[in-house]
Formats: structure tokens, C-alpha cells, sequence
């Protein structure tokens, strides 16, 4: 979706005349909106059981108010549609099975309606043209082509959007849908896409003589020939073989082989003009959200920002043979879809998958597996648990080896004490009178690192520690850079026993967008998860938005959770905020996460 919208010139939303305006299509719309991008509506499955065109229409003016433009009435409906009446020629459509048509009078039972909204819409299209407006009050009635042509700009201003009917399996409205889709819509032409040029956003027009510009917005792995880049040409004409730069890193790309997508079917071809979509097999550096110019003009589309992935999982390759695949599959598949996210957390040992949902990453695994034959299994992703010490202490670490030859000698005097939340690890040399050789120090420094990184007692990563060196002994001959190391090693895990520890988990920033009448209950599960509510605000279209401090393991499968709530109409965001002491009673859960040595 984010893919199409970057390059569309149109939106048409699909509404069920059974279900109605749904969820997904109020949080579709208002993005679209928010885009600025044309919208019309078609209502199908109008020859379903139950379909209620005058419901939907109701619906729809309630969910998106002013603008929802009917241009069409149903003749009959259910098991008994046979066609259309079109309110703005007053015309009776009756369907034949294959979907075409044929004009009758009006039929009785709908003339009345029919002509009191034809009236109603023609004053709503004139009242958007000035010079239109003050002939029609002089008596003038604009013609059909003249009331098109205004409901047109008027769509283009996002002041109109018309709403069409029918089915798509009885083929009933489908040919006026597309007709009107080219008349009603906008061109290329009519809306320039906008281009960065250095601290300046310019538009570009749609014109066939300006320089070749092309914008990628979709990558695809096909099965014959590799990765196939989709892309619109926002300006110029490209042709076979021609070389552009590639704006984000100014490396030269030569377009091979021109194709035109007709479903699964790819045409060859040898150019493409501003405004046409097309694909380019094999380029060798470029990805999605990439831009082509010519060499000397180095602009960038201003792509809209895509939607944040929510929901992540651990995977795990089946066989050998799917581990040594599955960075290459994982690879493709992100370029294909640049809303999945993939990293590689090396301190608990995972590969995370990041999406938008649980459906969406069971979808993209089951095309790794199909396309890519890369088999995995998911795991819950590990929290990133962390320990510190729980107070002062000190401690003395003593490495004493003789096994013939030279032997391993050095001691350590170290003193430990807790940080702010957050300060990492200070090293601190506090040694004086040579007791330990300067050049040693780094190492004693080194054997602490190393120890915190493999873990504390828990076996969880150590943090917020100071630690000062400030006594030892060496030996001459016996000392070396991996006696004090290890004698470093022995004293921090004393001075840690010694000390107290106490786990640390990471604590999320949440914020949660509903509508009203479910923040009670989003607060009440915030509350369940251990979490502290901050506050709540009003947004947009009479929504909430509940911020709040909630552990990060009790967010792992909040994306389903939440669509649960609130009927898939709550939305959110998540980020790490800080680390805080992990309730006694859950460290010996939290070390269940630790990775199998």
C-alpha cells in the first residue's frame, strides 16, 4: 500500500455493500487524506445477500462527511440487481450477463430519488465553478460534459468524491467504474510529484520534453530474472539502454531491458513516457525509494514516510541448507517489502523479523519458503536484560600458576560502587607507586569488559558500574597482559558477589491512539502489563492517545493484543525509554530467555 501510494494519482477504496465501512478502511482514508491524494469510492458485492447501498452511503457520509458524492443508484438490489441508474444523465443502465448495457427509461420506483439527488448533485458541482455557478442561477443548465469536466477539478482539489456501485462478479457497474476512473481522475499531468533539490522541494511536472527523471518505488524477485524494479517516470521520456545516475549514491545505472507489467505478463518495450509505471530487470545498485536523474542534476523524490513495523519475531532456519540460504531470501524479501525490518541482535543471539503484524510476517515467511525455498520456525525475540551491582564493595582478584618455566603471576585490588541509570561503565586508575606496571593497566581494564559483556551473575550483560583499581602486585618475570586479565576477571565477579546484584529490564515509551470509547479498557490492560499510565490527550477525530512506561516483555505481542481490544481500531508506537530494577520474583523467568549455551 505505502508502494502504490507514493506513485498513485487515485484512490479507490472498495466498500462491501454487506459489511459496510470497516475498520481498515476509516485508518486507510485518513492516510490517504493526509497525502493529499484524490479518492473515490466504489460499493460492490451489491448483488450480495443483504447489500444496502443506501446504509453504506450513510456510512460513508457519516465516517468521512462532507464531499461523499453518489453518482449512481442501484436498480434493484441483492439477487434482484440488473443495473444502474446514472444521476448525472438520468439514465436507466440495465446490464446483460457479461457486463454490458443498455439504457431504459427509468424505472417508477426509483425516478423520484433519482431526480431529486441529480438536482441536488448538479447545485453541489456548479457551486464549485464560479462562472458555472452564476450562468446556471441565470437560468442555464451546464451540459453533461460541462458538469464532468467541473466534478473533475473538483475530485483533483479533494473537495468531491464520487461513489459508484456494483459487482464485480456480475460485472454490473465495472465498465463505468473504469470510464469513470479516466474521467473523473486525475492525469499525471495534473499532479507534479514533488523533488528535493539540495535544501529545496520542487515540483516536476509530466511532460514528455523535460529531462528522463524515474522514481522506484516497489522491487520484486522474480524466478526467471532476478530482481525486476518498478518504477514511474516522473518526467522525460527513458529508453532501452539509457544510463542515469542514481541519486542516492551517484552510481551509474544502465536501464537493459524495459518491460510493461500487464499482470503476470511482461512486455517488452522500448521507452516510457512521463507519468507511465513500468519496470527495469537487473539494476545493479538501486532499491526501492531510489531515484534515477540524469547525470548533473542529482534530485530526490520526497517519498511519504512509511508505516513503522509493530511486530516481531525470532526465526530459526530449519536445515543447514536454510541457514547458508537465509540471509540472501531475507535480503530479497526486505527489498521487496521495505516495511519488514531484519536485525541480527548479537547479544541474545537472534535473528528478529519486525512487521506490521502477525498475519503480515506469516505471509512474508510463506513466500520465503515458496519463492526463495528458505524454511524457518519463530521464536518469541528475547528481552535484553541487564545487571548492575546493588551497592559498593571491594575485592582482591589473584592469578598464582608455576608449571615449570615461566609462571602466571598478578593481583588486583579493586573497589566496585552502582552508577546512574544509563552511565554505562567508568574505569577509574588509582594506582600509585608502580604496585601494578602502567603498561598492565589496559589489560586489567580489558578483563573487566570482557566479564561484564559475558554476563554477571544471571549471566546478563553488566552495566551502570564504576570500578577502581587501586593496589596490586606484579612479578618481573611471571606477570603478563593475560595474568592481570584474567586476575582483572576474578576480582570483578568477587567485588559483584560481594556487592549485590539486581536485574535490570528495558522499559518502553508507549503510546496508544483509540478512539474514546476504548480507553478505559486500553488503560486497564496497560495497568495488567505492569505498566504507569503518564497521561492521555486528545487527538484527531475524537481519539485518545494514552501514553505510558510499560516493561518491555510484556509488549511482545501487543500488536494482537491490542487489535483485540479495540476491534483492529486502536493503533501505536514503541521505543526504548531506560532500564529499570526487574521485580525479584520474575529474574529467574527473565533467565529463561538467555540464550542455550
Amino acid at each position: 500500500m505505502d508502494a502504490a501510494l507514493s506513485v498513485a494519482d487515485l484512490a479507490v477504496f472498495v466498500v462491501s455493500a454487506v459489511e459496510g465501512v470497516e475498520v481498515q478502511t476509516e485508518r486507510l482514508w485518513r492516510k490517504v487524506a493526509a497525502l493529499g491524494l484524490p479518492r473515490m469510492v466504489f460499493v460492490n458485492k451489491e448483488d450480495k445477500e443483504r447489500a444496502d447501498f443506501h446504509s453504506v452511503l450513510d456510512q460513508l457520509r457519516a465516517a468521512f462527511g462532507a464531499g461523499i458524492t453518489p453518482l449512481e443508484l442501484p436498480l434493484g438490489e441483492a439477487a434482484a440487481l440488473h443495473g444502474v441508474a446514472d444521476v448525472l444523465s438520468e439514465a436507466a443502465l440495465e446490464y446483460e450477463p457479461g457486463g454490458q448495457h443498455h439504457t431504459e427509461p427509468m424505472p417508477a420506483e426509483v425516478a423520484a430519488e433519482e431526480h431529486a439527488l441529480h438536482d441536488a448533485l448538479l447545485e453541489e458541482i456548479v457551486a464549485g465553478d464560479d462562472a458555472q455557478l452564476e450562468r446556471y442561477l441565470a437560468g442555464e443548465v451546464p451540459t453533461l460534459a460541462e458538469l464532468e469536466r467541473t466534478l473533475a477539478h473538483e475530485v483533483l482539489d479533494c473537495t468531491e468524491f464520487p461513489v459508484l456501485l456494483g459487482s464485480a462478479v456480475t460485472g454490473v457497474g465495472i465498465d463505468r467504474l473504469a470510464d469513470f476512473i479516466c474521467e473523473l481522475g486525475p492525469s499525471p499531468a495534473d499532479r507534479p510529484m514533488r523533488v528535493a533539490a539540495g535544501d529545496e522541494v520542487v515540483p516536476v511536472p509530466a511532460a514528455a520534453d523535460g529531462k528522463p527523471l524515474v522514481y522506484v518505488f516497489k522491487t520484486v524477485a522474480d524466478p526467471y530474472i532476478g530482481q525486476l524494479s518498478l518504477f514511474k517516470v516522473l518526467s522525460g521520456v527513458v529508453r532501452t539502454d539509457d544510463r542515469l545516475l542514481n541519486s542516492s549514491h551517484g552510481g551509474e545505472e544502465r536501464l537493459h531491458a524495459l518491460l510493461m507489467l500487464r499482470g503476470k505478463e511482461q512486455l517488452p518495450v522500448t521507452d516510457a513516457t512521463a507519468g507511465d509505471i513500468a519496470a527495469v530487470a537487473k539494476l545493479g545498485n538501486t532499491h526501492t525509494g531510489d531515484t534515477l536523474a540524469p547525470k548533473g542534476s542529482p534530485v530526490k523524490v520526497v517519498a511519504p514516510s512509511r508505516t513503522a513495523p509493530q511486530y516481531g519475531v525470532a526465526i530459526v532456519p530449519r536445515t543447514q541448507s536454510d541457514d547458508d540460504k537465509m540471509g540472501n531470501a531475507l535480503g530479497r524479501l526486505q527489498a521487496e517489502d521495505p516495511s519488514l525490518w531484519v536485525q541480527r541482535v548479537e547479544e541474545t543471539g537472534q535473528t528478529v523479523l519486525r512487521g506490521l503484524g502477525d498475519t503480515h510476517l506469516t505471509v512474508a515467511l510463506e513466500r520465503m519458503a515458496r519463492k526463495f525455498g528458505v524454511n524457518v520456525d519463530t521464536a518469541d525475540v528475547r528481552v535484553a536484560y541487564r545487571e548492575t551491582i546493588g551497592g559498593p564493595a571491594a575485592a582482591e582478584g589473584k592469578l598464582k600458576k608455576q608449571s615449570g618455566g615461566h609462571g602466571q603471576f598478578a593481583v588486583v585490588n579493586l573497589r566496585v560502587a552502582p552508577l546512574q541509570r544509563g552511565e554505562g561503565f567508568t574505569f577509574i586508575d588509582a594506582v600509585v607507586g608502580g604496585a601494578i606496571p602502567r603498561n598492565y593497566m589496559s589489560s586489567v581494564q580489558t578483563g573487566i569488559e570482557e566479564t561484564m559483556a559475558r554476563g554477571g551473575v544471571h549471566g546478563f550483560p553488566v552495566v551502570d558500574v564504576s570500578v577502581e583499581c587501586h593496589d596490586g602486585k606484579y612479578h618481573s618475570v611471571d606477570s603478563s597482559d593475560m595474568a592481570f586479565k584474567t586476575a582483572a576477571s576474578l576480582g570483578f565477579r568477587e567485588a559483584m558477589a560481594a556487592a549485590g546484584v539486581v536485574v535490570l529490564e528495558p522499559i518502553s515509551l508507549l503510546r496508544v491512539t483509540v478512539p474514546g470509547a476504548y480507553q478505559g479498557d486500553v488503560m486497564g490492560d496497560i495497568t495488567s502489563r505492569r505498566g504507569r499510565v503518564h497521561g492521555t490527550n486528545a487527538v484527531e477525530h475524537g481519539e485518545q492517545e494514552v501514553e505510558a512506561l510499560v516493561p518491555a516483555s510484556e509488549l511482545q505481542h501487543y500488536a494482537i493484543d491490542l487489535r483485540s481490544i479495540t476491534s483492529g481500531r486502536g493503533t501505536f508506537t514503541v521505543q526504548h525509554d531506560h532500564y529499570d530494577v526487574l521485580p525479584a520474583h520474575l529474574v529467574e523467568k527473565a533467565k529463561q530467555s538467555l540464550p542455550k549455551s
